[in-house]
């Protein structure tokens, strides 16, 4: 197979390397992490590393790539509607956006005044 970099690399690609070259794959594997993660901004670069630790763990800890594939979606779960997660960090943002100190209720209707303005021609 042709050297190749990963952006050029589709998933057939790919997939031929995983069955024929497995060790190959997981060189392809690690250089594309670690690009991904040195094209971040440098302030990123750390907290990126340390999520691909733990991705890695959680790959490591299971018995099948379906199991780690599983592992690996609660975990992002996990970070998005889990306590501390993207949800709670929205409901905060929105709550201080709006100006209120506790608890936004988001089914409560909003009361707004509609304006008339007059039809302008031009």
């Amino acid at each position: 197979m042709e050297n190749k970099t990963t952006a050029e690399i589709d998933f057939d690609t790919w997939s031929e390397v995983a069955r024929s070259d497995p060790e190959a794959f997981e060189s392809m594997r690690l250089a594309a992490i670690e690009a991904v993660i040195e094209s971040a901004p440098e302030g990123n670069r750390e907290r990126l590393r340390r999520l691909q630790w733990r991705i890695d763990q959680e790959r490591r800890l299971a018995r099948t790539p379906m199991a780690a594939c599983l592992r690996i979606s609660r975990m992002m779960w996990r970070a998005v509607l889990g306590p501390g997660g993207l949800n709670d960090r929205f409901v905060e943002l929105q709550t201080r956006f709006n100006g209120h100190a506790g608890e936004q209720d988001v089914d409560a209707p909003v009361a707004a005044q509609v304006l008339a303005f007059a039809r302008t021609r031009e």
